[in-house]
């Protein structure tokens, strides 16, 4: 049976979104049993580059980076080192603190920071539909702010500044690795391995500075949470790549499916984390207002070409 190309593209975009819509309750769960946010990216960035690293094997031998140049490379591991490093750090804090169902729902405002970066540093135009999503973005941030909802042991306004960071430190990582596709010589596979190669070097000098009590002193169960998010997390990567690489792919249709993942998080909360969480209707209208914004915001500078 043949699929449409289009079909393709939508199922492959939305996988990502059910998985990164999933893992961040397994991130919660960890996060509650003495799980640290540093625990958590270490181990996840081990287990996805682990798995790439078998992949590029498979695939190529031992000449994993054979041909690439070395520039291309640098580009994707400062993109790991800063947007991936970073984001991830500030992802698994904001899920200790305000809860995964609030926390993916902010960290979807990325578009947000997107179209800021694609402005200040690509000189892309600002649409009517972009600037429309924009305020719809901000509405469901105050709504969420206001909602009562995520965490049951409570949480502060200020606390939104984590998955805030985040999501503009993965917007800025998606810049420079669309500017490292576009220069060409890497594959995908060796691009996202470069990508948390960058990462886990950041994770490792950190770790070093801070010392690993966190790790020790974490329960076992904590690392099995964050593997499978690990594993889930290399999946989902893969599929978002490899809808970008179908010509159907457009990127706004691959980032307006997956932005759908708070929906996703909001109610596998609502069924797995009612021992941690509060999934509020405030919860769910400010996440569904930032979905609707996120969309708004990514294919309002294709709405220049109408």
């Amino acid at each position: 049976m043949v699929v449409d190309a289009d079909v393709t593209v939508y199922l492959l975009a939305l996988l990502p979104a059910v998985i990164w819509g999933f893992t961040p309750v397994l991130d919660k769960r960890g996060m509650s049993a003495d799980g640290t946010a540093l625990q958590a990216a270490l181990t996840v960035v081990v287990v996805d580059l682990s798995l790439f690293v078998l992949a590029l094997l498979a695939l190529h031998g031992p000449a994993l980076l054979d041909g690439l140049d070395p520039t291309v490379a640098g580009l994707f591991l400062f993109a790991g080192a800063t947007g991936t490093a970073l984001g991830r750090l500030a992802i698994f804090v904001g899920v200790d603190r305000v809860g995964a169902s609030i926390n993916s729902a902010v960290v979807s405002a990325r578009p947000l920071f997107g179209a800021a970066f694609a402005l200040g540093l690509l000189g892309e135009p600002v649409t009517a539909t972009t600037a429309a999503g924009i305020v719809v973005l901000v509405v469901g941030l105050v709504v969420l702010s206001l909602a009562k909802g995520g965490d049951i042991t409570g949480w502060e306004s200020r606390d939104l500044a984590f998955p805030l960071g985040s999501g503009a430190l993965f917007a800025f990582g998606n810049v420079v690795r669309r500017f490292g596709l576009e220069t060409g010589g890497a594959s995908v596979l060796q691009a996202v391995a470069l990508n948390e190669a960058g990462a886990l070097l950041v994770f490792l000098a950190y770790a070093s500075t801070r010392g690993t009590q966190g790790f020790r002193s974490a329960d076992r169960s904590s690392y099995a949470y964050f593997a499978a998010s690990g594993c889930l997390t290399a999946v989902a990567l893969l599929s978002q790549f490899g809808a970008l690489a179908l010509p159907a792919g457009r990127v706004a249709i691959v980032e307006s499916l997956t932005s759908t993942a708070p929906l996703f998080t909001t109610v596998f909360a609502y069924f797995l984390l009612r021992d941690l969480e509060r999934v509020t209707r405030g919860v769910v209208v400010g996440a569904v207002l930032i979905v609707v914004g996120a969309a708004l915001v990514t294919v309002g500078p294709e709405a220049v070409g109408l």
